[in-house]
């Protein structure tokens, strides 16, 4: 996977909605074709800097879970998060928003944080070989399921 990925929609609805859907964790799997969703840990009961969340993913037959940290929560404006098993860091994740006249652009990006041997394993655990193009048409499914649930 390349150093970071991102993928930008126009979404017609007002920032500050969609943040919502998208910091709302345990729903992620309505939006995402990867993300399962989960639940948060360690006292967490929603999304604040710091909270941790046990996210469930799955590709066909293939299924996973992952360590998240929440790392940025600005409602409206941004929401990002580290994944990690175990000691190992997967990858960051986040959602920048920006208002427009029509409503807010929303940009999510994917940022590798896998060592090589990290990524040989989880390229057989996850059953993904070309983690950037599967990300990128992930993105592009996940934010088009939150237009369409906003609309």
């Amino acid at each position: 996977m390349s150093e970071q990925i991102s993928v930008t929609r126009e979404i017609a609805a007002p920032s500050a909605d969609v943040w919502s859907l998208v910091s709302d964790l345990p729903r992620m799997g309505e939006w995402s074709p990867e993300n399962q969703g989960g639940a948060w840990v360690k006292g967490a009961t929603g999304p604040a800097p710091g909270a941790e969340f046990k996210g469930e993913n799955q590709n066909g037959d293939h299924s996973w879970s992952t360590d998240v940290t929440v790392i940025d929560c600005v409602p409206g404006e941004r929401f990002s998060f580290l994944v990690t098993s175990g000691p190992f860091k997967i990858s960051e994740w986040s959602y920048d928003f920006e208002d427009t006249p029509a409503g807010c652009r929303v940009t999510e990006s994917a940022t590798e944080r896998r060592n090589w041997l990290i990524k040989k394993i989880g390229n057989k655990i996850s059953g993904v070989d070309d983690r950037d193009d599967h990300n990128r048409r992930n993105m592009e499914a996940t934010l088009e399921r939150l237009g369409d649930a906003v609309a």
